[in-house]
C-alpha cells in the first residue's frame, strides 16, 4: 500500500512563463528513494538556490530519521526494540505517527503503516511479486495491524503489543517531507513554488507569475503520454496512487502492489486515484486509503472531512479502457487564496 516511484510515474507539472521581474529557479535532489524537485519564482536566483539547499537538507534529515533501510534511523530502532520495551521518539516524528494512526482509524484500516510484512509476503519488496503460500500469508497477517502500535502521548513513547510488528512510513513520509519543504519556503519569503516528491505527491505554493495557479497533468492509467485529468492548484496538494506498473500476472489474474491491509490481498478493480487536499501529508495517506476503499466507501469519509477532491480510475467495459469517478467532500470550500480544481482533459 505504499507509494513507489516505479508505480507512480504519472504526474507532470507544466512549465509556465515568468514575468520579467521574476526569475525561475529549479533544482532536484535524490532522497527517500525518489527525486524531490523545487521549482520557485523570485527576484534572486542565488537566494532561491540557498533556500532550496535548506529544503534538501531537511529532506535528508527526514530520510535519515524515517528510513527502514538505514539501520541507524529512528524508525529502524523502533522496529528493533518497540516489541520489547517502550521507545521514546522526537516530537515531530511522534506527531506524524499520531497522524498515521488517526488516518488508519478514520479509514477503517485502509491506510496502515504496519503493512510491510504483507508487501514482503507478496514479493513486492525488491522483487517482481509472487503468490504467497497460505503459511506465508497467515504469518504476515499476524504481524500487521495499526492497533498493535501503542502510543503514549504523555511520554512520547511507542510500543508494539506483539513481536514482528514493523513500521513503514513509505505511504506518508514523502508527503510529510513536501509539507516541511513548503514550511521552509514560506519562512524564507518564497511565495510561488511547486515542490514534488518524485511523481507521487506535490504541493503548489502560490502561483507562477501571471497565472491563476499551477497546472498539473495526471496521466492516463494506460498511456504514460496521455492526460487522464487536468488539475489546477494554488496553496493545495495533490497525491496519486496507481497499480499498473508494479504487478504480476498469474493464471490470467493481475495482482498489483497496493495492499488491502484488512484482507491481506492486493486491491482489485482499481487502476489509480488522485487526491487533492490542503496538506500533502493528508493527500499522500488518503490516495492510498481511497484506492483501497473505492468510490462507494470513500463517500462516507468525504461526508465527514472537508475540502477534499478525488478522482478514481477503474477498469472500463473493454480492454485498456477506464471509467472515471470524481468525488468531493460534502463541504468543499477551499480557503481564500487557494485553488483546487480537477477535471477530465
Amino acid at each position: 500500500m505504499r507509494h513507489s516511484l516505479l508505480v507512480l510515474a504519472f504526474l507532470s507539472a507544466l512549465p509556465l512563463p515568468a514575468q520579467a521581474q521574476s526569475v525561475r529557479y529549479e533544482a532536484s535532489h535524490d532522497a527517500m528513494g525518489t527525486v524531490f524537485t523545487v521549482v520557485a519564482y523570485g527576484r534572486d536566483a542565488k537566494y532561491l538556490g540557498e533556500v532550496a539547499n535548506e529544503v534538501f537538507e531537511e529532506i535528508d534529515r527526514l530520510d535519515a530519521q524515517m528510513s527502514n533501510y538505514q539501520p541507524e534511523s529512528e524508525i529502524s530502532a523502533l522496529n528493533r526494540d518497540a516489541a520489547r520495551r517502550a521507545v521514546r521518539v522526537e516530537p515531530a516524528l511522534f506527531a506524524l505517527l499520531e497522524d498515521s494512526l488517526r488516518y488508519s482509524r478514520e479509514t477503517d484500516g485502509a491506510f496502515d503503516i504496519t503493512v510491510g510484512p504483507l508487501m514482503q509476503a507478496w514479493g513486492f519488496f525488491r522483487g517482481q511479486g509472487r503468490y504467497p503460500s497460505r503459511t506465508d500469508l497467515a504469518a504476515a497477517i499476524e504481524r500487521i495491524g495499526y492497533r498493535h502500535v501503542r502510543l503514549d502521548a504523555a511520554r512520547r513513547e511507542v510500543r508494539f503489543d506483539r513481536e514482528g510488528v514493523e513500521l513503514d512510513l513509505g505511504g506518508i513520509a514523502k508527503g510529510y517531507a513536501v509539507d516541511r519543504a513548503v514550511e521552509i519556503l514560506r519562512e524564507n519569503g518564497v511565495t510561488a513554488a511547486l515542490v514534488s516528491s518524485g511523481t507521487s505527491s506535490l504541493y503548489a505554493l502560490g502561483a507562477p507569475p501571471g497565472e491563476r495557479g499551477w497546472r498539473v497533468n495526471v496521466r492516463d492509467p494506460f498511456e504514460a503520454g496521455k492526460v487522464g485529468d487536468v488539475v489546477w492548484l494554488k496553496n493545495y496538494s495533490l497525491s496519486a496512487s496507481g497499480s499498473y506498473e508494479k504487478f504480476f500476472t498469474l493464471k490470467g489474474r493481475t495482482y498489483a502492489h497496493i495492499m488491502d491491509p484488512r484482507t491481506g490481498r492486493p486491491v482489485e478493480n482499481m487502476l489509480a486515484t488522485a487526491v487533492l487536499a490542503p496538506r500533502t501529508t493528508q493527500s499522500d495517506a488518503l490516495s492510498t486509503a481511497f484506492f483501497v476503499l473505492g468510490p462507494q466507501a470513500s463517500r462516507r469519509y468525504l461526508a465527514t472531512y472537508p475540502n477534499l477532491a478525488v478522482s478514481f480510475y477503474q477498469p472500463g467495459p473493454a480492454q485498456q479502457t477506464f471509467r472515471r469517478v470524481i468525488l468531493h467532500s460534502t463541504s468543499f470550500r477551499p480557503p481564500a487564496g487557494s485553488l483546487a480544481e480537477i477535471s477530465p482533459p
